[in-house]
């Protein structure tokens, strides 16, 4: 019954578009995660005119059985045509699936287009797998490169909303309506960064920057993981992806700087303001918090 009752709220949750963004698999879902990037709505869009092309050729199939089966069996055609050719119909049967092709073959051109690359992003995040882990680096906000590692089952901390398999320790901080270039490559074996809320799925080859883009439209955690067999741990490199604001991002960016010596004429990119701003005014709650 518990079963059951779970394939029906998973029902009603496709039916309703899915209130709340599935971040994560969920037990009985039968549907894609809700998008979470315009490229994944359109390829949401691309899987369910697929879906309709399928289930239409099927049933037609189908029908085409059926009649075969019930009008032409034996007892009811005891004498069965001797036509071998008939040339409208191989005309139309050739036809047919060609424009079927050109029908699947337009928008499968035009995501592909979409999903390649962004021509201006705003900022950089390059991606570097490891056997078996992940390394990130943010060279726009001048913030070194980092490990992040699936945290232990016996570390896991449910009350905090870890998951298991899924949550890491150092989880990557992106900005939410943001044109964010995702460089990724490999320090060792073959990987794949693949994020399903994204519909991202790029390989981690060696010696080798393969490209790929995101745009976050809703703030929350997404996950993903490795989607090449990389080896014994590649069932262990979970990717974890926290959206923020822009604002909320560039805090981050200033945390993670820290009191790091910053080149004037070269500073950390932020997205709200310039870097000179934001020390500015950190400078000025420093001395209006030590006046008070």
């Amino acid at each position: 019954m518990r079963r059951i009752l779970a394939f029906l709220s998973g029902l009603s949750a496709v039916g309703a578009g899915a209130s709340a963004y599935a971040q994560q698999p969920r037990e009985w879902q039968i549907n894609l995660q809700t998008p979470a990037t315009p490229f994944a709505e359109a390829g949401l869009a691309f899987n369910n005119l697929l879906l309709v092309i399928i289930i239409g050729i099927s049933v037609f199939v189908l029908a085409l059985l059926a009649i075969v089966i019930f009008r032409f069996n034996a007892k009811r055609n005891p004498t069965p045509s001797k036509t071998t050719h008939n040339t409208l119909l191989e005309v139309v049967w050739t036809v047919v699936p060609v424009l079927i092709l050109v029908v699947i073959a337009v928008p499968s051109f035009r995501l592909l287009y979409l999903g390649d690359r962004v021509e201006n992003p705003e900022m950089t995040l390059e991606v570097t797998g490891y056997q078996w882990y992940w390394g990130y680096e943010y060279p726009d906000q001048q913030i070194d490169e980092f490990a992040s590692y699936m945290i232990p089952d016996e570390e896991i901390d449910e009350e905090a909303g870890q998951l298991r398999l899924l949550s890491v320790d150092n989880p990557v901080v992106l900005p939410v309506d943001t044109d964010i270039q995702i460089l990724v490559t490999a320090a060792d074996v073959l990987h794949s960064f693949a994020v399903p809320a994204f519909m991202i799925k790029t390989d981690a080859v060696t010696m080798r920057w393969n490209e790929t883009w995101a745009r976050i439209q809703e703030e929350g955690v997404y996950y993903g993981q490795c989607s090449e067999l990389c080896g014994i741990g590649h069932g262990y490199m979970p990717i974890e992806i926290r959206a923020v604001s822009r604002e909320a991002f560039d805090q981050w960016t200033i945390e993670q700087v820290g009191d790091a010596e910053i080149d004037p004429e070269n500073p950390p990119v932020l997205l709200t303001t310039t870097w000179a701003e934001a020390m500015a005014e950190r400078d000025a709650q420093v001395r209006l918090a030590a006046a008070e």
